[in-house]
């Protein structure tokens, strides 16, 4: 029981506020002594090397700083305001619009923070300014933000297929029907709303002086560079082109000729992107070096044959399991990070998924897709807190957390259909 014990001391100590990688590099060194002495640790530097040498592993830092040279080049900006007029005229056309923009900026940036600020400071105002309801443009920004989770090339994938052995190329493909399904689900329910409240998702009236052909060169001018972008990273991969690590390389190459042609491109802003990229990958890297160690002492005092006994015996078998895995990581995300399920659940769970004989690809879709509610559920939230950083001093904390509630629930039941029915997503 040595192991269960330390599982839940480090989620305890989480709740406290104690820092990750240090809580589960502590615990398990304090526990992995205690249980087996310091010969436990004698692979670990072995393990480091691993991790450091794993190529698949370098698309991480490529890819963010993909997505952080595209946000200093007013992308964003540029998006949200042609996309605006373009369906402003539509009753809910201005959240339609940010939904469609998210779903772009997820598929070319995919940083989460940059894609619900950006959002936050160009699209509240204006929805607020129409007296649309708070709570839905609130609730709109912040789902459409962590499309970035889903949508390749996303990072949670990236990582999801280290930690299960899939191919990051293959996560990728199967990840972009939920990815669609989703955003429908979100534009449909905005459509919906707009009906059954017309007063609280106003259409905006079109300026006459612009013509419907000029709005929509514009939209295009705005949509046609990142979608150039998408196609080059995705497209390489899907063709067998290049593996997802070289694409990401080529990512990053293809943010700095996009900054050029917006006319954003500087050194200063190339070294800002670098070192902000150094942040994150140094962040991802330290938990998953505490992750390694925990997950060490884990399977040394017997953990993972406790948890395998238990989850083979849930009824159901599969299915039992599945619901049971997908609650768990549902019910975590309410007061943990990503990285942290991806890097210490993810692994205990997975050999039982094996067993099983369950689809790894699939199971990787699954828990990508339960990852994404965990930016959006209260009290942790990291969209959230995005949004409130940068909402107008009328947005109340309870308006966006009510804002989010029907996000929620829609990404529950797309996670759902596409564990009830896979066969729909070509799984």
């Amino acid at each position: 029981m040595i192991g269960i014990v330390m599982f839940f001391v480090a989620l305890f100590a989480l709740l406290l506020g104690f820092p990750v990688a240090f809580t589960f590099g502590g615990i398990a060194l304090i526990f992995g002594v205690w249980a087996e002495g310091m010969d436990m640790f004698a692979f670990m530097p072995y393990r480091i090397q691993s991790i450091m040498e794993n190529t698949v592993l370098m698309a991480v830092p490529l890819f963010v700083f993909m997505g952080l040279v595209l946000q200093k080049t007013r992308l964003a900006e540029q998006l949200l305001e042609s996309m605006g007029r373009l369906f402003g005229g539509v009753r809910g056309g201005i959240a339609i619009s940010t939904v469609l923009v998210g779903a772009l900026l997820a598929a070319s940036t995919g940083v989460v923070g940059a894609s619900v600020v950006a959002m936050g400071l160009i699209s509240l105002p204006v929805m607020l300014k129409y007296n649309y309801d708070k709570g839905l443009a609130c609730g709109t920004i912040c789902a459409s933000g962590t499309l970035g989770q889903i949508i390749p090339p996303s990072i949670v994938l990236i990582l999801l297929g280290d930690v299960l052995g899939v191919p990051v190329g293959d996560l990728f493909q199967a990840a972009i029907w939920p990815g669609l399904v989703l955003v429908g689900a979100y534009v449909v329910y905005i459509l919906i709303y707009a009906k059954l409240n017309p007063e609280a998702a106003a259409p905006i009236e079109r300026d006459e002086s612009v013509s419907r052909k000029q709005e929509v060169i514009a939209a295009m001018k705005a949509i046609v560079p990142p979608l150039a972008l998408i196609v080059v990273v995705l497209g390489s991969i899907f063709a067998g082109v290049a593996t997802p690590t070289e694409s990401a390389a080529l990512g990053g190459a293809g943010a700095i000729v996009l900054a050029v042609l917006y006319k954003q491109f500087s050194w200063g802003m190339v070294y800002d992107s670098a070192k902000e990229t150094v942040k994150v990958t140094a962040m991802v890297f330290a938990i998953l070096l505490g992750a390694t160690a925990f997950s060490m002492a884990f399977t040394y005092t017997g953990g993972d044959h406790l948890v395998e006994q238990w989850m083979l015996q849930i009824p159901g078998e599969k299915w039992g399991f599945l619901i049971i895995t997908m609650l768990v990581i549902l019910v975590l995300g309410f007061f943990i990070d990503f990285v942290e399920i991806c890097f210490i659940i993810v692994p205990i769970l997975a050999p039982v998924a094996e067993l099983m004989g369950i689809n790894m690809t699939w199971f990787a879709i699954l828990v990508a897709m339960n990852l994404q509610t965990s930016f959006l559920t209260p009290p942790f939230g990291f969209s959230l807190f995005y949004l409130k950083g940068v909402a107008p001093a009328g947005v109340k904390t309870s308006d966006i957390y009510r804002g989010v509630m029907p996000f929620i629930a829609i990404q529950i039941l797309v996670l759902a259909s596409l564990l009830i029915f896979p066969q729909f997503y070509g799984m």
